[in-house]
């Protein structure tokens, strides 16, 4: 788990990284199974997970809501082809599932429930509330992931879509009260969304206990190249939001991609992927990929080492 800086000034050697003081460590690269059931069938997410696993990756994330809970079935059917549970750190979030909807005391624990036996599994690793859902009180939501804690169904809580002063918050009743505390924050971020992580929650993520997931560190497909204007079609609809980041700062983004990853002889997707990895306090970037070939993309991000001379670059193309 260890880095190692390299002479000629280039980011570190991406390697495992621990979640805060869980002792839980993952692969850099984990799963978004938000495609699976929606734009991956039965086949070709077995295909996926598969090869992310041959390949070194340990984590998968999903939610109780994706695809109407297909996500979590499909998983759990891998699941029990792997034999060793505990070589798979399982995150999911609830909150929307139209059977369990919102976070009150009675909801968490059926979604947990209703999680775990489509996942096919005992327990969770990492349990996200999946938005900020105020109308429960905060002490009533950590008083059941307490027990749900207790009885070994969940390992750890994390949150997403919290700003940082709802975490804040958490932590607070956490310390006078013995509640849970967030141990890991599912963000949205990339190079084309960049505001919100760093300025709300990157100081957060970086904190002693905890670190982030980055979700769509892609940009929903944009930073893969492949779309270039507003008049691209997307070939899948797990592409469908790529395009809203066209425009004169995207095209300047992708512009610097192409250049990095030309002298670097990789691909823009490995390029923004590997800028993401390296940024404080982030722990994964959570791909979406509907087949093994895109696995073995994203994968071979943590090969590639950025100098600071790239990173600038990176930086100057994306601010606004």
């Amino acid at each position: 788990m260890s880095a190692t800086t390299l002479d000629d000034g280039a980011t570190p050697i991406i390697g495992m990284r621990e979640i805060g003081d869980t002792g839980v460590v993952v692969h850099p690269v984990g799963l978004d199974g938000s495609v699976f059931g929606w734009a991956a069938g039965v086949g070709d997410t077995a295909n996926v997970l598969d090869r992310f696993r041959a390949a070194g990756g340990n984590l998968v994330s999903t939610a109780d809501h994706y695809a109407g809970g297909r996500s979590e079935i499909m998983i759990g059917s891998w699941l029990r082809t792997v034999g060793d549970r505990g070589s798979v750190v399982v995150a999911t979030k609830i909150g929307r599932h139209p059977d369990t909807p919102g976070l009150s005391r009675r909801s968490i624990l059926r979604a947990v429930e209703a999680s775990l036996d489509r996942l096919d599994t005992d327990y969770v690793d990492f349990l996200s509330f999946d938005g900020d859902h105020p109308e429960t009180p905060l002490d009533e939501r950590l008083e059941a992931v307490d027990r749900l804690i207790r009885e070994g169904k969940v390992r750890f809580l994390s949150s997403y879509g919290y700003p940082a002063e709802r975490i804040d918050e958490v932590e607070r009743l956490a310390t006078e009260s013995g509640y849970p505390r967030f141990r890991a924050i599912i963000a949205e971020y990339s190079l084309v969304e960049r505001e919100h992580y760093e300025t709300q929650l990157q100081a957060l993520a970086a904190e002693s206990g905890r670190r982030a997931f980055a979700h769509s560190p892609l940009g929903n497909g944009y930073l893969t190249g492949q779309f270039r204007t507003r008049d691209d079609t997307p070939t899948s609809i797990m592409f469908d939001g790529a395009l809203q980041h066209a425009g004169r700062r995207g095209t300047r983004i992708l512009e610097t991609l192409d250049e990095v990853a030309t002298g670097l002889g990789q691909t823009p997707a490995r390029i923004a992927l590997a800028w993401v990895l390296v940024k404080p306090g982030i722990a994964a970037a959570l791909l979406r990929a509907k087949s093994a070939e895109q696995v073995e993309e994203a994968m071979g991000a943590t090969s590639v080492r950025l100098t600071r001379h790239h990173l600038g670059q990176l930086e100057r193309a994306s601010a606004h």
